[in-house]
């Protein structure tokens, strides 16, 4: 699929906002794909399809997912904001018919992140993280040390959503929790985290 199908096919999907946003996170994606020496191509479409059924309501999601044969958990049933990434990645795989398995779990995973992350899952979580369009305490900071380590990157902006769903009572994912804590554990081995 060429970025300017996936382009077409996501534009009418979404709000003007959420578009914005898709195409910030392709930039962003492609600029850390060269950094970090991922696909650039392959992160631009990543970022651009990433979040192609989040303005989808949530009602129309759970039918798709029905359709699609997805089954979710209960901690998935009960998070909502989770819904898109999963039902995305079904969707540019069954409708799109996308065949890259790389591209369909950067989607799939570009919420939660989860254990031995791919590179390109990697790109696809932080530009998401750190896009042109996101304005929160912190971010610009994000915005350097993610060109500086990506991991260590990766781990911050974890950090910004466990204690956003802990501070809620919400619950966290454990491919999250488990993505934080293999990278906290391989970055204190390479002295990159304190």
């Amino acid at each position: 699929m060429t970025y300017e199908k996936a382009e077409a096919a996501v534009r009418p999907l979404l709000s003007e906002k959420r578009f914005y946003h898709s195409v910030c996170v392709s930039h962003e994606a492609e600029h850390l794909a060269r950094r970090y020496g991922a696909d650039p191509e392959q992160a631009r479409l990543a970022g651009i399809l990433h979040d192609i059924m989040k303005d989808l309501p949530g009602d129309e999601q759970l039918k798709l997912m029905e359709r699609f044969g997805i089954i979710l958990t209960d901690l998935e049933h009960a998070q909502k904001k989770l819904w898109h990434a999963i039902l995305g990645a079904a969707y540019i795989e069954k409708v799109l018919k996308v065949r890259d398995a790389g591209l369909i779990c950067a989607v799939r995973y570009h919420t939660t992140g989860r254990a031995d992350m791919t590179l390109l899952e990697k790109v696809i979580f932080l530009a998401d993280f750190i896009s042109a369009d996101r304005d929160f305490p912190g971010v610009e900071d994000l915005r350097k040390k993610a060109y500086i380590s990506m991991d260590s990157a990766i781990v911050e902006g974890m950090i910004f959503t466990i204690r956003e769903l802990a501070e809620h009572n919400q619950p966290i994912h454990p491919d999250t929790i488990q993505a934080y804590n293999q990278l906290v554990l391989a970055g204190r081995s390479a002295e990159i985290l304190p």
